[in-house]
């Protein structure tokens, strides 16, 4: 049975063991002289998740509970475990209950989607987005306690002279006394923009921002964003061509953002989407 499980184990992926038990009943389903309380495609399973999954993962994901969540339900979260669990703003969705994808409505109104429950604050972490359109792309401090719902006109982190104070408020001692408390990549100019959310020392913040190896993205390319928290960079990748480092000096705890705007027209035209193709918080 050992070998079996080892030979299993290089499929790899949910999906590719998930076809392995539709092939055969004795690898999909419990058979009576197993030493385990599930099939063997559920055992290569949870040896996967358990041998690759960090302990901070292993808290986002779900328990096993036989009849309610598998091995293979939880190793293909594992495989993604990046969502935007908290939308800022009634003009931003998720697409079709993905909650991996997101989409403005037809408004001009600026919004944004977190991935607030995985935060960052040490190591080497890899996002991609597959986009539509123009959204901006970036990290931000966690604010856990934030109102999300008292947004419900427009939100955004980078160039929102509103809002600062109240961002600001929700500072904790993970934000670390770096002063880059939201740095995003436009992809419509592939500049950099990046705020401390200081309303007197930088009203309109930093935006704009030209950088070595900056390119603009567009309808179908994948954005990728390598942050490390042990050298303080965020790197940016096009359709995996390394652009170059974005920004430097970066400390403290971060999540992943995308913000997203209608085009203000008719619901035939294109809005603006953003979808997380994949992620890990594993040390590269």
């Amino acid at each position: 049975m050992s070998l079996v499980i080892q030979i299993s184990s290089f499929l790899g992926t949910a999906r590719g063991l998930l076809s392995l038990a539709l092939t055969c009943r004795s690898f999909g389903l419990r058979q009576p002289t197993s030493a385990f309380n599930w099939s063997l495609t559920e055992e290569v399973a949870r040896q996967e998740v358990c041998s690759a999954a960090t302990d901070a993962e292993m808290s986002c994901l779900p328990q096993y509970v036989s009849g309610t969540a598998t091995w293979l339900s939880i190793l293909h979260r594992f495989e993604h475990l990046l969502i935007f669990d908290v939308l800022i703003g009634r003009n931003i969705e998720h697409v079709n209950g993905d909650k991996s994808r997101v989409q403005s409505s037809t408004t001009d109104r600026m919004n944004t989607a977190v991935s607030s429950y995985c935060v960052m604050r040490s190591g080497t972490h890899y996002a991609e987005f597959r986009i539509t359109g123009f959204p901006r792309i970036g990290i931000v401090r966690p604010m856990p306690n934030l109102d999300t719902a008292a947004y419900d006109n427009y939100c955004f982190f980078v160039g929102n002279p509103y809002l600062k104070a109240v961002f600001l408020a929700q500072r904790s001692e993970g934000w670390s006394v770096c002063n880059v408390n939201a740095c995003e990549y436009c992809c419509e100019t592939g500049n950099m923009g990046w705020t401390d959310w200081d309303e007197e020392d930088n009203e309109e913040d930093n935006q704009g921002i030209e950088w070595d190896g900056m390119e603009e993205c567009g309808t179908g390319d994948t954005v990728g964003l390598l942050l490390n928290l042990d050298v303080g960079t965020l790197t940016i990748y096009k359709n995996n061509r390394r652009l170059g480092v974005m920004k430097d000096g970066l400390s403290g705890s971060y999540c992943w953002y995308v913000s997203v705007a209608g085009d203000g027209g008719g619901v035939d035209e294109e809005r603006e989407a953003a979808a997380i193709r994949r992620g890990t918080l594993l040390p590269l």
